[in-house]
């Protein structure tokens, strides 16, 4: 039944995708995507307009009984924990109505919930970074996750565009796994929780998927697969989560008792498991075309682990690059893997499709390079998608195969770059905590999340 759904979804999609046209030319040489982990725009960029009158921030919102909260500051360092599933999704989104953050659940680990605890943002003292970028460089008004859940389908998302357990199917993986271990090597007791056509999520599925990302793509470029197109991942850990190339079988081959992901990406330097090994890597000139950069617990901006370095650990590698020979030809985008349960005003688009599961609500997106004007605000719609076919653009690429995932129905994030004006030269961002922290090796090496 679910070909058949999905046979239908696709025959519809190409109905509303634009003809195939090639890519614009661009000067960029090299992407970098930091990814954060949980924060709205609301959430993190409170103020932001009094600098930036375009940018998109509510001061309150609407509770599920129709009564206006005013959001209230809070350090970036919290110490509760707000619910982010797919459930937490339904009631907050209420239909579109966007009036039920109160009813997301509140984790109270380390410390006491606060009455209304998703009506907050964070201190702007504490993100100072943050709102430098968005001020000298490119800010997103619309920008969205993709999925409706968590961290782990939110990587996939990512990475390949989909959650999807293969490309013909229409179950989509919607939340996190239980285990430590993820991915096509976890113990084979392992599942997560499945999303189907209609939004029953009544399946359970092993971590493993088989279909094609944008690494295929890197690595085999249809324009002259003999020359692929260099890409690292970078994050804590091989094993978890947030290594999405851990969940996708070709990418993984796991042999061994007990298994190992074999596949000669983890053993020829594409996936690292040490962030800061990018900060090397730009010092060494060793930076690969496209980066993908996870940081650890304690950089991660995620609520009730986090210990206020996220955006000086951001800082560190927009400083490194723009200090670098690599400035002139390189694009950092800035994003956050979901909405972490904190309040956003701005409701989804609505996706015809695959809208059991697409779209997420609003996550903050930053893009630095020396072609993004200063104090640019984007009133486009974007998701994760849009960076992937900012890749592709790039590197003239094409779609993911088989044409059918996110990268196939977003934009492409060309309207963050003026390419007939010269590059600008780079400003420093301030930062409280100085690259060297984050490179100390003796530094514990926590997960981004807790969940």
């Amino acid at each position: 039944m679910y070909r058949v759904i999905l046979g239908a979804a696709c025959a519809a999609l190409l109905t509303q995708l634009p003809a195939t046209a090639r890519a614009n030319p661009t000067k960029f040489q090299h992407i970098v995507i930091i990814v954060q982990e949980n924060r709205t725009p609301d959430n993190l960029f409170h103020g932001l307009q009094k600098f930036l009158p375009q940018a998109d921030i509510a001061d309150s919102g609407v509770n599920s009984k129709g009564v206006t909260i005013p959001l209230k500051p809070i350090s970036l360092m919290t110490h509760f924990d707000l619910g982010h599933l797919h459930p937490d999704f339904v009631r907050m989104y209420d239909g579109g109505k966007m009036d039920g953050a109160d009813l997301v659940s509140c984790g109270e680990n380390q410390g006491k919930c606060p009455a209304n605890p998703a009506f907050h943002y964070v201190e702007p003292s504490d993100v100072v970074p943050y709102r430098e970028i968005a001020i000298h460089y490119g800010f997103a008004n619309r920008m969205f996750q993709t999925n409706q859940g968590p961290s782990y389908p939110a990587h996939q998302f990512i990475f390949s565009g989909t959650s999807q357990i293969n490309a013909r199917s229409g179950v989509f993986v919607a939340e996190n796994p239980d285990g430590t271990k993820v991915g096509c090597a976890a113990p084979p007791d392992e599942t997560v929780i499945a999303i189907r056509p209609g939004g029953a999520e009544d399946e359970r599925v092993y971590p493993c998927f088989e279909h094609s990302t944008i690494a295929d793509l890197l690595g085999t470029p249809p324009h002259d697969p003999t020359h692929p197109i260099g890409w690292r991942y970078y994050s804590d850990n091989t094993d978890d989560i947030w290594t999405a190339p851990n969940s996708i079988r070709h990418l993984c081959q796991p042999a061994g008792d007990p298994p190992e992901c074999s596949a000669p990406e983890w053993s020829n330097g594409d996936i690292v498991a040490w962030p800061a090994q990018i900060l090397v890597d730009i010092d060494h000139k060793a930076l690969r075309q496209v980066s993908w950069v996870i940081p650890t617990g304690q950089d991660s901006d995620h609520a009730n682990i986090n210990q206020g370095t996220g955006p000086s650990w951001v800082a560190s590698i927009v400083n490194a690059i723009g200090k670098s020979a690599y400035w002139d030809n390189t694009v950092v985008l800035i994003t956050w893997d979901d909405w972490g349960g904190w309040y956003d005003h701005v409701a989804p688009p609505k996706q015809n499709i695959f809208g059991y599961y697409e779209m997420g609500f609003r996550v903050p997106l930053l893009v630095v390079s020396p072609y993004t004007p200063a104090g640019y605000v984007s009133q486009k719609q974007h998701d994760f998608g849009s960076i992937l076919r900012f890749i592709e653009t790039v590197f003239d690429l094409g779609r993911i195969p088989p044409g059918n995932f996110a990268d196939a129905r977003a934009d492409d994030l060309m309207d963050f770059f003026d390419f007939a004006t010269p590059p600008r030269s780079f400003s420093a961002v301030p930062s409280k905590v100085p690259a060297s922290h984050f490179l100390d090796r003796s530094r514990p090496m926590l997960p981004p999340d807790d969940d």
